[in-house]
């Protein structure tokens, strides 16, 4: 069993917390609505509430946490934020995990972003894993098939724990 966090608990951040709660795994799931914190909680999903755009509102989230899974392939926002959040943010987002607990991270590249963003945060998370020699999982399935999309989600936290 491990505990793992999903930053970006929608949704599917929210199905896939359900998958992997069958399997044995602790959950915490990040919301920047407080208003969703019962909503998460009802799901067994340790709710913390945090913003992507304010790294240090996260970071207390990484505390004894073994797979991170960032989920913001469809996050909203102008074409700016966006750009940040794949970014320079994600940049700090993977200097506090890497500094942690967390042994592994799965990324989410597929989604309503474009694809450019998507692919250079891939490559952000490629090099920091590798530099600081963590497994990583780049997510590609395209999220409008939930099933294989939560199929491959699952997957890529059990093959960083395996």
């Amino acid at each position: 069993m491990a505990r793992c966090l999903i930053v970006g608990c929608g949704c599917r951040g929210l199905s896939l917390a359900n998958e992997l709660r069958t399997r044995g795994h602790a959950i915490r799931g990040t919301t920047r609505d407080l208003g969703r914190r019962a909503e998460l909680e009802t799901a067994g999903v340790e709710a913390h509430v945090g913003d992507p755009d304010r790294i240090a509102t996260l970071a207390p989230a990484f505390d004894h946490v073994g797979v991170v899974c960032v989920l913001l392939g469809s996050a909203q926002g102008s074409p700016e934020q966006l750009a940040a959040l794949h970014g320079t943010r994600l940049d700090m987002l993977l200097e506090r995990m890497l500094d942690t607990t967390v042994r592994g991270i799965v990324y989410e590249r597929a989604g309503s972003v474009d694809p450019e963003l998507l692919a250079s945060g891939a490559q952000r998370v490629q090099r920091a894993c590798e530099r600081s020699l963590i497994p990583f999982v780049l997510l590609s399935t395209d999220p409008a098939n939930h099933a294989a999309w939560l199929a491959g989600a699952a997957a890529g936290v059990e093959e960083i724990l395996s």
